[in-house]
């Protein structure tokens, strides 16, 4: 049922309001009606403590088709709705969007302050002698912190047991965030909770990402574009260009591939890990695929591509590696072959010499061997902003060590 205030001026202790109603799915659907508000506030005490109750009434004036009614009655009736609400203040009561009375509170922090369940009884009375009912709900704001942005984060290990629950909860939260000035809402749905992707999704709720465990979603409140960060761009990728003192390449050959790149020997490749960085994912991957220790020495290039796999861009880095170890086990599962090359066997194949990304690697790596080529080398700093220490790759040259001319 959507409501409308039409008038709500208050007088004295009481306010009055006429409202209109539209019933979209209920009982009385096909009947028209017109309802009529009249809140009344009383006070009383509780051990001492005062308690604001309020008691407003609806009166429901339903147009029955006479069809469905003996001729000898009216073909008005009337419903009587009377609805107690305790422990709300005065100032903290309004109506949803969707004609649902709700309290509001002040809370200073979504996460210090959680907004109390509140309990609604709605009784209904016939005139003529129909027995009443009795419903009750349970409505409070979920579980949820803010985050540094003026959103909510909402807590996923403290969604509502039954699942009934959760749409009311979260179209309450949604209000009270609203009036709080909240901006983005973040809602992350353990696997285990799927069914509740689809009332959030009708509440107007969008996938912003999904992974083995759980599907985030999101939700902007303020009018305008959402400024929520998007999902991740990229993938990222890394190779390894080891080399050995009989200046022979470590390559592979693997298992599924494009028919053209049939007889391809290639440095070993792969993705990096989740929180993996760049030279450990290298040495990873070597190791995975061929059974050789490698030790990282500097990042030679990088590549940056875009519209690869699902759309997403790909960053792609080439890094040197000195190995450890020449003994060979092959990755039954991605490699169909590994061996130690000469260095001029592998510049000359064919697909190597006819594709320029692979020829300008391969020059660079020359150039590196000859010492005519500066790579990057990972340096640990912390940032004041995050107060987190990350890597930052730059090439360094050392006057007193010098081991690359910079050219």
């Amino acid at each position: 049922m959507e409501l409308k205030f039409l008038d709500s001026k208050p007088s004295s202790l009481s306010e009055k309001a006429a409202l209109v109603a539209r019933t979209k799915s209920s009982p009385f659907s096909s009947f028209e009606h017109s309802v009529g508000v009249k809140f009344a506030q009383e006070f009383s005490s509780c051990r001492g403590k005062g308690i604001h109750t309020f008691r407003f009434e609806v009166f429901v004036f339903v147009s029955v088709p006479d069809i469905l009614i003996p001729s000898s009655c009216h073909s008005f009736f009337l419903l009587k709705l009377s609805v107690f609400c305790r422990g709300i203040s005065k100032k903290a009561s309004y109506l949803s969007s969707n004609g649902t009375y709700m309290p509001k509170r002040a809370n200073s922090s979504v996460d210090k302050e959680k907004t109390a369940a509140e309990n609604y009884f709605y009784q209904i009375s016939g005139t003529n002698g129909a027995s009443s009912s009795l419903f009750s709900r349970n409505v409070g704001v979920l579980d949820a912190c803010d985050d540094e942005y003026g959103g909510v984060v909402v807590d996923p290990d403290r969604l509502p047991v039954n699942p009934d629950d959760f749409a009311p909860m979260l179209q309450f939260s949604l209000s009270h965030w609203k009036m709080k000035g909240k901006k983005g809402i973040w809602l992350k749905l353990p696997l285990e909770r799927s069914e509740l992707v689809p009332v959030a999704v009708k509440e107007g709720f969008e996938y912003h990402h999904a992974e083995p465990g759980y599907v985030m979603l999101t939700f902007w409140i303020p009018e305008g574009p959402c400024l929520l960060p998007t999902n991740a761009t990229h993938q990222v990728g890394v190779g390894g260009f080891v080399i050995n003192d009989k200046n022979e390449v470590l390559v592979v050959q693997e298992k599924f591939y494009d028919p053209s790149f049939a007889d391809l020997w290639k440095i070993p490749t792969g993705f990096i890990l989740e929180s993996e960085e760049i030279y450990t994912g290298a040495v990873r991957e070597v190791k995975e695929e061929t059974g050789v220790d490698t030790e990282f020495v500097e990042v030679i290039a990088f590549r940056h591509a875009h519209n690869l796999a699902f759309d997403k861009s790909d960053l792609f880095f080439v890094c040197m590696l000195k190995p450890l170890s020449a003994q060979l086990k092959v990755d039954d599962l991605e490699i169909q072959a590994a061996k130690w090359m000469p260095l001029v066997e592998f510049v000359a194949q064919p697909l190597i010499q006819e594709d320029g990304l692979f020829k300008k690697i391969v020059d660079i790596c020359m150039a590196r061997l000859g010492k005519h080529y500066c790579g990057l080398l990972p340096h640990q700093v912390v940032s004041k902003f995050d107060g987190r220490s990350s890597c930052l790759y730059h090439n360094v040259i050392d006057a007193g060590n010098v081991t690359c001319n910079g050219n």
